[in-house]
């Protein structure tokens, strides 16, 4: 392809390069066969380039960023309300459907990088094979394939059961050979019936094994840890991030160890901590917007009251949590397909960091600078610089002022293709 064929540039009103820097306005990103090759004021950009590339102006009001990445999702689950003994009674092939949908919806929304956190057999290894055959639409996918799970462990349904330290080697061994980007390992009980959340499922010499074989493939670590006891066990283990903390203990309550806290400062992990999966954010916001418009029942009214007891509790503790561990190893993650957690709203995931302190810039920059770095993408995503991947979004609104704002997308560009655009020359339609 010629110069000016493969050539886009991009101008917006304004320019959130996801650095940590202002946003900058009157701005113009010059794309050359998929990545950024020039960032910069409008005008320069728009003389440099060459005079047949394509053009889209995203308008004056636009707010242009990276694309987001959503660092925990599963994308074989439907997300409908669904209990999982109802959503694992699908076959594999009807798992794959519904990933390829869910895919679609969380690119619409401006996601433009996800993790895949497990999935049964080889489905999620097939979703990310038909993406890269470009058979199906969608953000660029890490997967984790079957999460290693302990006999009749939280999601065993996935078939990846590892008991001891060298069944988890081997598991290890397998993922990688089937083409597992990281290791996902269930270090606690969850939602699956018959496994308790309060109790840690691994050891920490199982957790070691499972990291120390990862490590050695150069493959990063995720544990699910709902129980403070498997929090404690993932930071001795040294897993690279930690999914939900929640300072769970046996008695069902949250109760959050301000030790424990220290000690995952000093080891430097990651945290992901799921907020609007707890909270069960989404039927919470359902819920909020037919009592304010008084369409509410008295059993909605009665349903949404213990949720924002619940959520209160956890937010309080996710504050006491980063007074201490600070916001710059935080990302967020939807943990979308689980229950009634829908694709295509990482933005509440965005809005609950901002109640628990963040600033709606640093919300933006969690779920784009922050995470590539914690999902090892650093260089390849997460800010609009040259040489990075032309992964991007456009607002309508500046998002570093209010966070409301990335529920407004009105553009998404991924390798350079326009997948939503206001131009209808140039959008691709999905």
């Amino acid at each position: 392809m010629d110069e000016a064929g493969s050539s886009l540039v991009v101008h917006a009103g304004h320019l959130v390069d996801g650095t940590g820097r202002a946003p900058q306005p009157d701005h113009a990103v010059w794309i050359q066969d998929g990545r950024i090759h020039a960032v910069g004021a409008a005008p320069r950009i728009e003389q440099d380039a060459p005079p047949a590339a394509r053009r889209i102006d995203l308008g004056d009001d636009a707010y242009l960023a990276p694309g987001l990445i959503d660092g925990h999702t599963h994308l074989s689950l439907a997300g409908d309300g669904r209990p999982y003994v109802e959503m694992f009674s699908e076959s594999d092939e009807m798992m794959v459907l519904t990933g390829a949908l869910n895919l679609r919806r969380h690119l619409l929304a401006g996601i433009t990088t996800i993790r895949e956190h497990g999935a049964r057999n080889r489905v999620g290894f097939t979703l990310k094979e038909g993406l890269g055959r470009g058979f199906i639409p969608g953000p660029r996918m890490l997967v984790s394939g079957r999460p290693i799970t302990c006999t009749g462990g939280h999601f065993h349904m996935c078939n990846e059961t590892a008991d001891g330290e060298e069944e988890i080697r081997r598991s290890v061994r397998r993922l990688v050979n089937e083409g597992a980007d990281y290791i996902k390992i269930m270090a606690s009980g969850g939602g699956t019936v018959g496994t308790d959340p309060t109790r840690a499922s691994y050891s920490v010499a199982e957790l070691h094994a499972a990291v120390h074989e990862a490590h050695h493939f150069h493959r990063l670590t995720a544990a699910h840890c709902r129980a403070r006891e498997s929090m404690v066990n993932a930071v001795e283990a040294g897993i690279d991030l930690m999914e939900h903390a929640e300072f769970l203990e046996p008695d069902g309550d949250l109760h959050f160890d301000p030790d424990l806290a220290e000690k995952m400062t000093e080891a430097g992990i990651w945290i992901s901590p799921t907020l609007q999966a707890w909270c069960r954010w989404p039927r919470v916001v359902c819920l909020r917007h037919r009592r304010d418009a008084g369409d509410a029942t008295d059993e909605e009214l009665l349903e949404l009251e213990p949720l924002e007891v619940r959520a209160r509790g956890r937010l309080d503790v996710m504050r006491r949590m980063l007074d201490i561990c600070g916001k710059e190893r935080i990302v967020p993650g939807t943990d979308s397909g689980v229950n009634d957690l829908a694709f295509g709203h990482l933005d509440y995931d965005l809005e609950l960091l901002v109640e628990v302190g963040f600033t709606p810039a640093e919300a933006l920059e969690s779920a784009t600078r922050v995470s590539s770095e914690a999902i090892g993408l650093a260089a390849e995503v997460g800010t609009v610089e040259v040489g990075r991947a032309a992964d991007l979004v456009a607002f309508g609104g500046n998002p570093t002022r209010d966070i409301a704002a990335v529920s407004d997308v009105v553009a998404v560009f991924q390798a350079g293709l326009p997948v939503v655009s206001p131009d209808p020359d140039h959008g691709r339609q999905l």
